[in-house]
């Protein structure tokens, strides 16, 4: 005997939340954002760790010489995760348009001050004598100190983040769309990258300038660009190099929401 339908589940599952989860293009957007602002508070929170790319590598430091400064080539940690940032910016500003960018550039931005408070308010807690010692063995002598210099970054360079990640998502969303509207739906390679080109020359440049410069450790104008034209030419590779990963996105992104509902989002977005 085939058993009855429960009527309050029945119409719990027609509810206009359960038919709006219901929507693949809601799950979407719900997974590249969530994807999308756990990488940017991730690279904010490891940024904090400077590695030397020659040393990481295997190989005998490069020596290079830019405006006066010499040595090997060393950059934030963050730098391993900010092309995926903007892969998922350009996946979303395919399929969403400026309004699904902005929203979650804003949304980022707020998880990261959100992490950001707690950590602070964690250092500020008292540690536990016998937890202060513990890591003695593994060469870090005060587990406080070592916690609050890693998790607890300067002001300026939080700043400087904050502001250079949302000038630089704007600047993206707009230079998107402008290639975008010049060569319709040719060339998905050249705004996104177009767009990166553009968007993260204001944000190497603006984060180390407030961080570093305006901030106490007072940079010289040749470490300043030195160190921020390296940052850049790292994610631009990063962002060339990812090409292929953008048409991938793209596909997959297309057979999951069938050809005709993923023309109607790009036709959405591109207006």
């Amino acid at each position: 005997m085939k058993p009855t339908a429960d009527p309050v589940q029945e119409a719990a599952s027609t509810t206009p939340a359960a038919r709006l989860l219901d929507d693949r293009a809601v799950r979407l957007y719900i997974g590249l954002g969530a994807f999308f602002c756990v990488n940017a508070v991730l690279a904010e929170f490891i940024g904090v760790k400077i590695f030397a790319l020659e040393d990481s590598l295997g190989i005998a430091p490069l020596e290079w010489n830019l405006f006066g400064q010499t040595g090997s080539l060393n950059f934030t940690a963050g730098t391993l995760l900010w092309p995926v940032v903007f892969i998922m910016t350009d996946t979303i500003n395919e399929f969403f348009g400026r309004r699904g960018v902005k929203f979650i550039s804003w949304l980022a931005v707020g998880l990261i001050v959100y992490g950001f408070l707690f950590a602070f308010a964690a250092i500020e807690l008292a540690p536990a004598g016998w937890w202060r010692d513990a890591a003695v063995a593994q060469g870090v002598p005060d587990y406080q100190a070592a916690f609050a210099v890693v998790f607890g970054q300067g002001l300026w360079t939080i700043t400087g983040s904050m502001v250079a990640f949302l000038v630089g998502q704007l600047i993206d969303v707009a230079v998107f769309h402008r290639i975008r509207r010049a060569t319709g739906e040719r060339w998905v390679w050249l705004r996104a990258t177009g767009s990166t080109a553009v968007s993260q020359l204001v944000d190497s440049f603006v984060v180390i300038w407030i961080a570093f410069v305006l901030g106490p450790q007072k940079w010289p104008v040749s470490l300043f660009l030195a160190v921020s034209t390296l940052n850049y030419a790292w994610k631009m590779l990063a962002a060339i190099a990812l090409i292929p990963l953008l048409y991938l996105m793209r596909h997959l992104i297309t057979a999951y929401l069938g050809a005709g509902r993923a023309r109607e989002l790009r036709q959405q977005a591109a207006s």
